[in-house]
This record gives structure tokens, C-alpha cells and sequence, in this order.
């Protein structure tokens, strides 16, 4: 019998292997960056359910991401809510206005004007001044330029001004009050030593009869004069006269007679023996009757005394 040994091996097949791969994608990020301008600069900030606040010298902006709202509010005008609301909100141009810094202007002084849109939703829009189309309505504003920089003329009085704006269909208008801060500085009358509202007042503009030294009325005595003695330059019967008179049973004595005495005038009375030298009289006694006053000399002894009435304007 034979005995025939056999092995048998079982092969085995190479199992297939199957590599699954994955491509991780980078997290998508939401970030913000630095916004700025020739006007303004906002920091970096980022959008997030809570909101961020961004500020600068002239606004503060709260902002919400979860609803994209929020609202700003501007120094001008004061306490102003500027476009609130949703990002990308439409509205309504419900109104148009000018301001100013103030509302009284220094005459020969130069005032920046602004324009305001009223929208629905109870903001302010500014307008740039430059896209205003600017005029004067009434007053001393010699000019506006296109930027809305209006300039005061010279005045002989504080007087009101009237300006106009106009923008997109819609025309406002802004009252302002020109100061008169030097009285001796309009037209012809400039620099001439009186008040600019007394000549104009007796004389109207630009008349060479309202010269200081001029004299109107031919009473003799010139528009400088009578200023100071408040007189009516165009009125031939306004003049100032002194006399000296007797005082009845007073040999050395004498009474200086002068009118009229003029609320807000100082009266002094002078003397001198030569005209060389002129000194206030002392030693007197003083009586008003209405616009009459009496100045008596109590020692009006010498040779010879002149007296004149010196009179001033505070």
C-alpha cells in the first residue's frame, strides 16, 4: 500500500481596497476692514449677531448684524437722528432747509450756509452746499459763492438779511441778522469822524452835504458841530447861540445864556482874558429852564473876559 502525502494550499485572492478621501474646504470667515475718506474713518469691525459701534469726533453708528439696523447720530443740526434703519432703506424727501452757524454775522465777515433734506422715516440728510444753487433775496449780503460761503457787506446798521437755496425742485429760505460793529465805515461816508447812521439818517447815501465840515442849512455851523451839539444839520432855524447878559443890580457879575442843553451832552464853560489860554470858570452858579441853561459868572471883573461853551459827546 503506498501512501501518497499531499499538501494542499488554499490561495488566497488580494482583497480590493477602497480609499475614501476628503477634501476639507477652508471655513468661510466674515470680516471687516478699514473704511475711510477724506472726511471720515471707520475702524475695522465685523458683522455678528449683537451689533458694533464705530465712532469718530463728529458721529456715533450702532449697527446690528441680526437685523442690519442701526442708526447715527450728527452735531448738526443738533441732537439729529441721521438715516436710521435698515441697510439699503429707501425714503422719502419729505423737506428741504438752510442753517448757519448763527444767525447774527459780523457786517464785512463771511458765514458758511448748509442745506438739509427731511426724509420720511424723521432723518436729516445733508446736502453738499456746492450742489445748492444760492442767492439773495433782501439784506446786506454782498455774495454767495457756489461753496454757500455768503459774505456780509458794510452796514450803517444792524439790519436783516434774507437767503435762498435751492436743491432738486425744493427751495428754502434762511433769515440771518447783519451786525453793524464799526459805525464810521459805509461807502463815502467812511472814516469821516461821524456816525454813519446820522448822515444817512439827515442825508441819505453817498451826499457830499454829510462832509463833517459841510454845512447844509448855511447856519454856520458845521455838520461836526451839530453832531456833537445834537442839532438837525438840514434845519436852518437848529443852532446853538450863546449870550452874556447883565444880572440886574450885579456890576461883577455876568450871565451866560446857551441852548439848547441836550440830554446826553457835557456842557463846560470856559474863560480867558487873551485867548491865549482857555481854563473851565469856576465860581459860578447854574439854572435850567427847559433847553435853556444859565451859567453865572460870579466874578466877572477885569479888563476884559471871553467865555465859550466847550461841549461833548461820551
Amino acid at each position: 500500500m503506498e501512501l501518497n502525502c499531499r499538501s494542499s494550499r488554499t490561495r488566497r485572492l488580494p482583497v480590493p481596497v477602497i480609499l475614501l478621501g476628503f477634501l476639507l474646504a477652508p471655513l468661510l470667515q466674515l470680516q471687516g476692514s478699514p473704511r475711510t475718506s477724506a472726511n471720515y474713518a471707520i475702524s475695522t469691525d465685523s458683522v455678528d449677531s449683537s451689533g458694533l459701534r464705530t465712532t469718530s469726533a463728529n458721529y456715533t453708528n450702532d449697527g446690528s448684524g441680526g437685523t442690519l439696523a442701526g442708526h447715527s447720530t450728527a452735531l448738526a443740526p443738533a441732537a439729529t437722528t441721521v438715516k436710521a434703519g435698515y441697510a439699503g432703506q429707501l425714503h422719502e424727501v419729505t423737506g428741504f432747509s438752510l442753517s448757519a452757524p448763527l444767525a447774527s454775522v459780523n457786517e464785512k465777515t463771511a458765514v458758511q450756509l448748509a442745506g438739509w433734506q427731511f426724509l420720511d422715516d424723521s432723518t436729516v440728510l445733508g446736502v453738499t452746499a456746492s450742489a445748492v444753487t444760492w442767492q439773495v433775496v433782501t439784506g446786506p449780503i454782498s455774495s454767495i459763492h457756489a461753496s454757500g460761503l455768503a459774505t456780509a457787506g458794510a452796514i450803517y446798521q444792524t439790519a436783516p438779511a434774507t437767503v435762498e437755496g435751492s436743491y432738486q425742485g425744493r427751495t428754502a429760505n434762511l433769515g440771518l441778522s447783519i451786525m453793524n460793529v464799526d459805525d464810521d465805515d459805509y461807502g463815502s461816508y467812511a472814516n469821516d469822524g461821524l456816525p454813519d447812521d446820522w448822515q444817512v439818517q439827515y442825508f441819505g447815501i453817498d451826499n457830499p452835504d454829510a462832509a463833517p465840515h459841510a454845512d447844509a442849512s448855511h447856519t454856520g455851523q458845521t455838520n461836526q458841530f451839530k453832531y456833537v451839539a445834537g442839532l438837525n444839520p438840514i434845519d436852518p432855524t437848529a443852532v446853538f447861540t450863546l449870550s452874556i447878559q447883565p444880572v440886574p443890580n450885579q456890576a461883577t457879575q455876568k450871565a451866560l445864556v446857551f441852548s439848547p442843553v441836550v440830554v446826553g451832552r457835557t456842557y463846560t464853560v470856559e474863560s480867558t482874558p487873551n485867548f491865549s489860554v482857555w481854563s473851565p470858570l469856576t465860581g459860578t452858579t447854574v439854572s435850567d429852564a427847559g433847553a435853556e441853561r444859565t451859567v453865572t459868572d460870579l466874578d466877572a471883573t477885569g479888563e476884559s473876559k471871553f467865555y465859550r461853551v466847550f461841549i461833548s459827546k461820551p
